[in-house]
């Protein structure tokens, strides 16, 4: 059997703080080959280091079989900034008790590990099995599963299902599973004005008052109630900036930021539009950009075969949940049925991320009946 605690450890003690390339996937790749995958890695982006437009690496791994349907497994090896104050390296992988500590531990080298162990245990025959994963989730995500998509149809290589290791978790390992993701969009707002000395107002044009006034109006929106699998859409202002060091000027301009987080009732295009006729009554000028689409996989026959893996290696039935932020099932919803389901989240992206050992091996197990029971569908 393939040791998942050894393989976590391999992929912890590559540092591959976002965008990742280089080390992190030649061990993934070294991992794959002797178990019957053809892996392909490519990079994209061709920017400056630290722009949105940098260089990901991606990898697309497929081990064909004899069945006829398809599986992936979905994931990033990118991490987020570890910072300061751990308690041991955080690319130096230790095991302290019953946890295993390392900077990508749950979110998501753990999963990508167990997913990786799973599929030793998956005849080669059952079906055809593929890894999506990429190396920019944590960052602009512009290069990364989109660019894999993109391989995957140039390839014809769409999977059947998709399952994305997302730490879902919440209290204990199997209580959540991700059905569905809300969309999200943010909004650059420009209020333009003539800069002049206050005291002679008529000479010049405040913006800011009318940026106040559009702000006023989106804030007053109630975009909907929620929906029978969604909580309702929210829109949030997340920064106001002027710059204006002087008490005796009128800037010349104003600018804040929006974000929102919408269900599927919205589109971001919808929303924007929405926003950018707002702010067109109060001369505000506005530019959206849309992070993702929100995605939903009905309760059906997938959330029910996995479901049923997981209870039968904890005893527990996943709450099937939209809650949370954004992750690359985003994406993939375009190219097949997703969920996501994984470690616990307590302490992603936290100083000290670390997993339980013995979650490590349960999630391997799960992730090989829910491998089986996808190829067997």
């Amino acid at each position: 059997m393939t040791d998942v605690l050894d393989l976590a450890k391999r992929l912890i003690a590559a540092p591959s703080v976002t965008p990742a390339t280089g080390a992190v996937f030649d061990e993934m790749q070294a991992m794959l080959e002797p178990l019957g995958f053809a892996v392909h890695r490519f990079t994209r982006g061709a920017g400056a280091a630290g722009s949105d437009e940098a260089p990901v690496e991606n990898l697309f791994a497929i081990r064909t079989g004899a069945g006829p349907k398809h599986f992936a497994f979905a994931g990033h090896l990118d991490v987020v900034p570890p910072g300061e104050g751990w308690e041991s390296g955080a690319f130096e992988p230790e095991v302290r008790g019953d946890l295993l500590y390392g900077r990508g531990a749950v979110d998501m080298k753990g999963a990508i590990a167990c997913m990786v162990a799973a599929v030793a245990d998956v005849p080669a025959d059952a079906g055809t099995i593929s890894f999506i994963i990429t190396g920019d989730e944590e960052g602009p995500a512009l290069h990364g599963t989109r660019a894999l998509i993109d391989f995957m149809r140039a390839n014809d290589h769409a999977p059947d299902l998709c399952l994305v290791g997302e730490p879902t978790s919440v209290n204990r390992l199997g209580d959540m599973m991700k059905i569905g993701r809300r969309g999200s969009v943010n909004m650059w707002l420009t209020a333009r004005g003539t800069q002049g000395h206050v005291a002679y107002p008529h000479l010049a044009d405040n913006p800011i008052p009318r940026l106040v006034a559009a702000m006023a109006e989106l804030e007053a929106l109630e975009l909907d109630e929620g929906t029978d699998w969604f909580q309702p859409s929210n829109l949030e202002i997340t920064d106001i900036e002027v710059g204006n060091p002087a008490h005796n000027v009128i800037p010349g301009d104003a600018r804040a930021r929006l974000s929102i987080r919408f269900n599927n009732l919205h589109s971001g295009a919808s929303l924007s539009e929405k926003v950018t006729a707002i702010c067109a009554r109060h001369q505000v000028d506005v530019r959206p950009v849309i992070s993702g689409e929100p995605f939903l996989t009905p309760p059906g026959d997938f959330s029910a075969m996995l479901s049923a893996a997981v209870e039968a290696e904890t005893g527990v039935s996943p709450e099937p949940s939209t809650t949370g932020g954004t992750s690359d099932a985003r994406f993939l919803r375009a190219v097949c049925p997703v969920i996501e389901f994984g470690l616990l989240n307590a302490t992603m992206h936290k100083r000290d991320e670390a997993v339980a050992v013995a979650d490590l091996a349960v999630l391997t197990r799960i992730y090989t009946r829910i491998a089986r029971g996808a190829l067997a569908s």
